[in-house]
């Protein structure tokens, strides 16, 4: 986080901010590439800090791996990333399918800078487990639940800020729900039980 201030002062400000207003969507929009140096550095802390929440998560819950702690986590960092890059590709290619580049480029900005904010929440409170609370099982439910209703709000926004062009495609926007942001995460839930 201290190299994003360093290298992107105004861009680190506005995305700070980005709970209390829209500007760095209007500001940042123009340049909404998943792969500025900006994004990149904060999908690192989103990567690192949700795979040591779920890490942290598995332990308390009992679940024993085979592999040192180390690898687990490493493992862990692995699974998560080619999770997220694979729903990105997925979208990237139907974008390209369906010859909405532009509107796909735009949608998986803004879902992915909230997920980078939710990123930094989880580090906060992995930083204050860790460190100062230890862990137990309701602080980390409460702190998974409440994980999903972030994310759950700012899709929210983030389909008000579509609405547009979502209302005339009610039906399309359904199956993209179903098929692209609730199946993934049933698929990966019923694997891993």
């Amino acid at each position: 986080m201290t190299a994003a201030k360093l290298l992107f002062p105004k861009r680190f400000e506005e995305f700070i901010y980005l709970p209390l207003n829209n500007k760095y969507f209007l500001v940042q929009g123009r340049d909404d590439s998943l792969s500025h140096g900006f994004n990149l550095l904060f999908i690192s802390i989103q990567l690192l800090a949700m795979s040591l929440f779920i890490f942290i998560f598995l332990n308390e819950i009992g679940y024993n791996s085979k592999n040192s702690p180390g690898l687990f986590y490493i493992q862990i960092c692995a699974l998560y990333a080619v999770f997220i890059g694979a729903k990105i590709f997925i979208e990237k290619i139907i974008g390209n399918i369906f010859n909405i580049e532009n509107l796909v480029n735009q949608y998986l900005y803004q879902k992915l800078t909230y997920r980078n904010y939710i990123g930094i929440f989880i580090l906060v409170c992995n930083i204050l487990l860790i460190y100062s609370f230890g862990t137990n099982r309701t602080v980390l439910l409460i702190l998974l639940a409440a994980t999903v209703a972030f994310n759950g709000i700012w899709l929210l926004f983030s389909y008000k800020n579509f609405r547009s062009i979502l209302i005339p495609h009610f039906l399309y926007f359904i199956l993209y729900l179903c098929a692209l942001e609730i199946a993934p995460y049933m698929i990966l839930y019923k694997a891993v039980t």
